[in-house]
């Protein structure tokens, strides 16, 4: 056993090497093909009991390494230890790469389990459908974790994947599952057999499968032109501390520090200021939503920039709602102290200027055990308030249906408003472009994990909604990297992290709709479809076995 385990070992380190952000993906062609050679020649072993089992060990441990490897910076979010000290949390690290290490296991003992019952011409196209159904699976239930969908690998290589627009990350993933099964058939035959052929095809197939999708995107990459009429834009990176400053500073200060850095680079060209999530408030309460116009600090921003009547600030901000009575409280509501008022809190962004009502939306994929409990019913009696506080509140915050874009009376303009962890979601970016959206602004607060991995990670992903939406984008980050982004996914200019500054740019508003706009995650929908299909298929052959077993008994 101790050469499947050199596999799996192998498998994971070879995932890890191809990943984000300093990984080179080609080789994730590559990360599975050991395992699948384990799995394989564990099933031809005819003495060896448990080999159910034993595949799925190995396969935890292939994907614990890249889990482990790839998602190493969460260790540097911090909690507060039993002197008030701030310390790394490793809780917040070792529960994604178990868990996720775990589903990904399942996933791959489904697809053994097809392979073994029905054979290879069943199991292997088995496994891009149900690995397809798992990663769709991943970004819709409630510990949703999508970070490791096979597609985002390609993030820091936007000129690989410009035919994004008409598949999303999916065609990633397929790209990825399909290649690793073409080299580990074609290996292991030619292995076996010692027949020149089977190289000759391994060659041939894998160089095709790799190298045509590549020389496609760069044909388009090279001959898209960039669409629409162009704004200007200014980013706003305050530089605050999450855990010191942040959710503590007082917040006319953190306002008028926001106004001053604005008039830095500021002029009557400027269009839109856009600053961070949660920008403000800091210590205290958020905004009363119901109450925004009468707002002090709403009231101070409109004086900061009313030497720019044409200037839009769009931004990240705390707004919180009241209920009365608890009868009239949502199910994400919580009570204001010992008082009879309940109250909601929203992860939001808004957006004023001098024409327009204030325009808001609430950020609606939110961060797992931080600003959601999932499950909460069931797993809250068994965790308690084990899920970490990052300056935010333990509790889960109000989200809405549909995604709202802002809309102004200066000029055409129709903005996104994506808020963080929602840019790592294709379809659901999509969302927001099906309303009319023609540019996208993400604001975000990725500085919980230092100068890491993280924050550039989150960068990456940017560039894939781009190229699936060809949508510019216009990214303001509390500490880093506030970024321009273009509609070929290439980042075009950027302040780097833990850098106090504003930075003016151009984005273009582009009204078309990209394939992928329009249809979504087809291609997880269609391996869904085939995944069911095939399980189905399988299922009735055991069952079939097993009556023909018992009427033989009889």
């Amino acid at each position: 056993m101790l050469k499947f385990v050199i596999y799996a070992i192998l498998s994971g380190l070879i995932l890890a090497l191809g990943w984000p952000t300093h990984g080179f993906p080609l080789l994730l062609f590559f990360g599975l093909v050991p395992l699948l050679f384990a799995e394989n020649k564990i099933v031809q072993m005819e003495n060896l009991k448990r080999k159910g089992w034993k595949i799925f060990g190995i396969s935890y441990l292939t994907f614990f390494v890249w889990n482990a490897i790839g998602i190493w910076w969460l260790h540097y979010a911090q909690e507060v230890n039993s002197n008030g000290e701030l310390q790394n949390s490793w809780i917040s690290y070792l529960f994604p790469v178990i868990a996720n290490s775990l589903l990904m296991s399942i996933v791959f003992q489904l697809y053994h389990w097809v392979k073994k019952k029905a054979g290879y011409t069943y199991g292997l196209p088995f496994l891009p459908a149900i690995w397809m159904s798992f990663e769709k699976f991943h970004l819709n239930w409630e510990m949703t974790w999508p970070w490791f969908n096979f597609g985002n690998g390609f993030a820091n290589y936007p000129k690989w994947i410009q035919w994004y627009e008409y598949t999303g990350t999916f065609g990633g993933t397929l790209w990825i599952l399909v290649g690793n099964l073409i080299i580990f058939y074609f290996l292991y035959a030619y292995i076996n057999l010692k027949e020149k052929k089977y190289l000759r095809k391994l060659i041939l197939y894998s160089v095709l499968w790799i190298g045509v999708p590549i020389g496609i995107s760069y044909a388009i990459y090279y001959s898209y032109e960039e669409k629409g009429e162009e704004i200007t834009a200014l980013a706003l990176q305050p530089k605050l501390d999450p855990y010191t400053e942040k959710y503590s500073k007082e917040s006319v200060q953190i306002v008028h520090e926001l106004i001053e850095l604005a008039h830095t680079k500021l002029t009557p060209e400027v269009q839109f200021v856009v600053a961070p999530e949660t920008a403000f408030p800091g210590s205290g309460p958020g905004l009363n939503i119901d109450k925004l116009e009468e707002d002090y600090l709403i009231q101070n921003i409109r004086r900061g920039f009313s030497a720019f009547p044409n200037t839009t600030f769009v931004s990240g901000v705390e707004l919180m709602r009241f209920y009365p009575y608890e009868k009239f409280a949502t199910k994400t509501a919580s009570k204001y102290g010992r008082s009879d008022v309940w109250y909601d809190v929203m992860n939001s962004g808004i957006q004023l200027n001098t024409q327009d009502p204030i325009q808001y939306y609430h950020k609606s994929k939110l961060v797992v055990g931080v600003e959601h409990f999932p499950y909460m019913s069931v797993l809250k009696p068994l965790m308690g308030d084990i899920m970490l506080n990052f300056g935010g509140t333990v509790r889960t915050h109000l989200t809405q249906e549909d995604r709202t874009v802002f809309k102004n009376s200066f000029n055409n303009a129709v903005i996104a408003p994506i808020i963080c962890y929602e840019s790592v979601y294709g379809e659901f970016v999509t969302g927001y472009v099906k309303n009319g959206a023609n540019v996208l602004f993400i604001m975000t607060n990725d500085s919980w994990w230092g100068n890491s991995d993280g924050h550039r990670e989150l960068l990456a992903f940017g560039n894939v909604r781009a190229i699936e939406t060809r949508r510019d984008i216009v990214r303001a980050a509390n500490s880093g990297v506030s970024a321009f982004i273009n509609q070929k996914g290439e980042i075009t200019s950027n302040l780097p992290y833990e850098t106090k500054g504003a930075l003016l740019g151009k984005a273009k508003l582009n009204n078309e709709l990209t394939f992928y706009s329009q249809h979504g995650d087809y291609l997880a929908r269609i391996g869904l479809l085939i995944a069911g299909i095939l399980l189905g298929y399988v299922i009735s052959l055991e069952i079939l076995q097993f009556l023909k077993k018992k009427k033989i008994r009889k």
